[in-house]
């Protein structure tokens, strides 16, 4: 790899400044942290979704960022999010969580279920997806062939479990472009293919997290079944159906990033 500028990037803040954990969650996550107070940050490829919540949490400091803005502005295809995983390493984090919401492609990943992803397949189109894009005379090809950080995964486990969630241990999460979801056609096909649980978010944000030398875990909170799902689901996915989802679940996934981020080292 060429020289021609430091990688990864360095650390913009001092020691006494820097932030353990980066979170991708709006403000339902970050609410239950103490001192709580938020910064701005600027990067080389823009403002990132939001401004970024700093609190403390287990005697760690946690940055949350809203991967779509505060107010849900900004749908994941517009995500910025080079500018996103930037700013989290900016602040120093050591490592990244990614919860995520998902629709089921399995009958036995239920409603209300969490998986700790292992895989993905990209099913998206026309993301700025990496930082090694040639503008700057620096190219670098990556391994990629394990998306989520292995420890990290097994510390998710154990935080899901000690909170009593059903939770799955792996999974293929096949990432689309959106905003809309999936035909019954697609759908079926994802299935067909063996994989897990479908998203909008986790491509580019694991690629990119990788290139920056970040080590990130996708915790996957099942919403629905997609349209598919002959026999399991038989109507469409509504965004009232994901929503109300989520909202039952939101304390329990609070839980669980709380006693994941108690756990890391």
């Amino acid at each position: 790899m060429s020289n021609a500028r430091p990688w990864p990037p360095p650390v913009t803040v001092s020691d006494a400044d820097r932030v353990d954990v980066g979170v991708f969650g709006g403000s339902g996550f970050y609410e239950f942290g103490t001192n709580t107070y938020e910064v701005v940050v600027d990067t080389p490829y823009g403002s990132p979704s939001d401004a970024i919540a700093i609190s403390k949490i287990a005697n760690r400091t946690v940055a949350f960022l809203p991967r779509h803005g505060k107010h849900h502005t900004s749908p994941a295809h517009a995500v910025n999010f080079r500018a996103n995983v930037w700013a989290l390493h900016s602040l120093g984090v050591r490592a990244l969580i990614a919860p995520f919401s998902c629709g089921s492609l399995r009958a036995d990943l239920k409603p209300g279920d969490m998986v700790i992803v292992d895989d993905l397949v990209d099913r998206t189109n026309g993301r700025c997806d990496t930082y090694f894009d040639g503008s700057d005379g620096v190219t670098n090809h990556i391994m990629f062939a394990h998306p989520y950080d292995a420890r990290l995964r097994a510390l998710a486990l154990d935080a899901c479990r000690g909170e009593g969630v059903t939770v799955h241990d792996g999974g293929t999460v096949v990432v689309i472009n959106g905003p809309r979801f999936s035909t019954k056609a697609e759908s079926q096909w994802f299935s067909q293919m063996g994989w897990s649980v479908v998203n909008m978010t986790q491509y580019p944000e694991t690629v990119l997290a990788a290139e920056i030398g970040l080590p990130i875990v996708g915790v996957a909170l099942v919403t629905d079944y997609d349209a598919g799902m002959e026999g399991v689901h038989e109507h469409p996915v509504t965004m009232e159906e994901v929503f109300a989802v989520m909202r039952a679940n939101m304390s329990r996934v609070r839980g669980v990033i709380t006693r994941l981020v108690a756990t890391l080292p």
